[in-house]
């Protein structure tokens, strides 16, 4: 569990680290026209192309992390890391990717978020600002979670159907924002993000049960 804690917490901060990075770049190009289309679909292309490299990156990270404690395992007579400590460390690692995103996109609402009323904008409303934003980033909080897990299994495995799924369903979600820029977009957009985000989970769910039935397999030939 000492593990787990830790690997989250190195996460959030990693990816945190990642963000401000990614703002700091775009702070230059801002204010962006809101008729400039062009320039959210270049923000969205840079954002997933940085966090997907930074995926890399960490997982990277993580193998060294693990030969590390595989060594020390081995020097003490202990068993290897198993499947599911795999799973969960990788689950670990996506759970602070999502929580970072979280953080990063909520906090600046939270001040007015505990006022009296709530707040309605031009462009949605029909729903409320605030209930839009935890959607958005309750859908991407699932997204980034899992997909560390289908991204840390393709990588193992070499899996390059995997390797794509994970950069394109995130891409796919962050255009769905795109959505809320439209008169009203926000009641499809949102949705549709919500989709993206259970999509991630059930293909999380299949590779998961794949990966776990034939390492049951693999065990029961090999005794």
């Amino acid at each position: 569990m000492l593990t787990l804690a830790f690997i989250f917490l190195c996460s959030t901060l990693f990816w945190l680290i990642s963000l401000i990075v990614l703002s700091g770049i775009w702070r230059g190009f801002l204010p962006i026209k809101s008729g400039a289309w062009w320039a959210y679909v270049i923000l969205i292309l840079t954002s997933v192309a940085l966090q997907e490299g930074t995926r890399l990156v960490f997982w990277m990270l993580y193998k060294k992390m693990e030969e590390m404690l595989d060594a020390f395992a081995d020097r003490i007579s202990k068993p290897r890391l198993r499947l599911t400590d795999k799973m969960l460390i990788s689950l670990a690692g996506g759970l602070g990717h999502g929580v970072a995103h979280a953080v990063f996109f909520c906090l600046s609402l939270l001040t007015p978020a505990f006022g009296r009323a709530t707040f309605y904008t031009e462009r949605c409303s029909k729903l409320p600002f605030f209930l839009t934003s935890a959607l958005i980033a309750l859908g991407f909080l699932v997204i980034h979670t899992f997909s560390m897990i289908i991204a840390f299994n393709a990588y193992d495995e070499g899996k390059k159907s995997d390797q794509v799924f994970v950069p394109v369903i995130h891409l796919a979600a962050a255009a769905m924002t795109l959505v809320n820029l439209a008169p009203g977009g926000c009641l499809i957009g949102t949705p549709l993000l919500l989709v993206m985000a259970a999509l991630t989970l059930q293909h999380c769910w299949r590779v998961a049960c794949r990966r776990l039935t034939e390492h049951r397999h693999q065990q029961h030939n090999s005794s």
